[in-house]
């Protein structure tokens, strides 16, 4: 069963106007989430397609057709609504992700059945691992990400 008792995220982005000046170019909610994976609902609330970012122009880096992954040299942030009692889907992505509880509780599960548990506030790193998202709880669990493009995983110098 989806559950979204959270409203749609609010969104404000600024810009300048041709003389320069700061300004607000969007405040809204973004509705536009795309449902997928038993119930998840992902929303792409901007992007970058280069490093270092160029902030010039008007487009609308959320209307984007995402993947999981950025583009390359890339950046993606999106907020994913994970419905009561999903299950996960393992999957990897070369980049560095940030990842923020904002509401609810989740675990993530990394190879040998690790577990880890978020709760809201929680701040996760997560860099280039295996891993999957399990809601076990009643409630919608809220995450923000931001994952920038990576080169692929190495294994640990000692």
């Amino acid at each position: 069963m989806v559950n979204y008792e959270l409203d749609p995220p609010n969104r404000i982005v600024t810009g300048h106007d041709r003389e320069g000046k700061a300004v607000v170019i969007i405040n809204g909610p973004v509705d536009r989430g795309i449902t997928k994976f038993n119930g998840l609902r992902a929303t792409l609330l901007w992007g970058s397609e280069a490093m270092p970012v160029c902030n010039a122009g008007i487009e609308d880096m959320g209307l984007r057709e995402d993947d999981i992954s950025p583009p390359k040299n890339g950046s993606w942030f999106r907020i994913v609504d994970y419905p009561p009692g999903f299950p996960g889907r393992r999957h990897k992505t070369d980049t560095l992700d940030y990842a923020i509880c904002m509401f609810g509780e989740i675990e993530m599960e990394l190879d040998d059945e690790v577990k880890v548990k978020l709760k809201a506030g929680d701040v996760l790193i997560q860099r280039g691992t295996i891993h999957s998202w399990i809601n076990k709880s009643d409630k919608t669990c809220r995450m923000a990400f931001v994952l920038v493009d990576a080169h692929p995983e190495g294994v640990a110098e000692n």
